[in-house]
């Protein structure tokens, strides 16, 4: 199954090419970086390893659609630039997409850091997708094309739009946790702290399933870079 990676950035050149270097390693069908305006050099360093760099309105969900209007693969791995892949990971997602039933899915969390409070964010992250198939954007999002397009692509939203996807996704089929790990960034825990940023996800998503429409929640999660 040839599967495109696609990639919205911001103001990310120091993430962008050691990302897209990683997924070298794994030979995906493409990979796409879709930019949303950075002033930084974030397009000069992915266009050295990406197959196409796009320009977009900033924003993940409308990058993302973008990135997949344009990708000719047969399914779609969303990812954020600073998340790089164990492995055989790729590898894994096109393998499980291919299992009947199997709608999307996602890979296993691990935040690079020896601290405990970390283990139990990566638990809780795989036990929300497997309990009620609700993925976060940071754990690698895959999906086949046909159901992604059947899905409506992502909702057009500030914030949420991967919860708000998967919603749809898991209509169809079942949302599944890859073996392979995603490794994440702690810099948004490292920044906020990682009891406020995990209680504040919490409390967003909460909000959201409260009927609190999620561009009305943006304003209480700001970018960090």
């Amino acid at each position: 199954m040839r599967l495109s990676v696609i990639i919205p950035t911001l103001n990310e050149e120091a993430n962008i090419a050691a990302t897209v270097e990683n997924l070298r390693t794994q030979q995906p069908h493409e990979i796409i970086v879709v930019d949303g305006g950075s002033s930084d050099r974030t397009r000069e360093f992915a266009s050295a390893g990406a197959d196409l760099v796009l320009q977009s309105a900033a924003g993940r969900a409308t990058q993302m659609n973008l990135g997949a209007a344009h990708a000719n693969g047969e399914a779609f791995l969303f990812l954020h630039a600073d998340c790089t892949l164990q492995g055989g990971a790729i590898a894994e997602a096109a393998r499980r997409l291919e299992q009947p039933g199997v709608a999307a899915g996602c890979f296993r969390m691990r935040v690079p850091l020896p601290n405990r409070l970390y283990r139990s964010i990566e638990a809780c992250a795989t036990a929300r997708v497997r309990m009620f198939g609700i993925i976060y954007g940071d754990q690698g999002l895959f999906t086949r094309r046909e159901t992604f397009e059947k899905a409506g692509g992502f909702p057009n939203l500030r914030l949420m739009e991967d919860v708000f996807l998967s919603l749809r996704l898991r209509k169809t089929g079942r949302v599944v946790v890859a073996n392979k790990e995603i490794v994440v960034s702690p810099r948004r825990w490292q920044k906020v702290g990682i009891v406020r940023q995990t209680l504040r996800n919490w409390a967003l998503t909460a909000a959201a399933a409260a009927g609190v429409h999620p561009d009305r929640l943006a304003k209480y999660y700001s970018a960090i870079r």
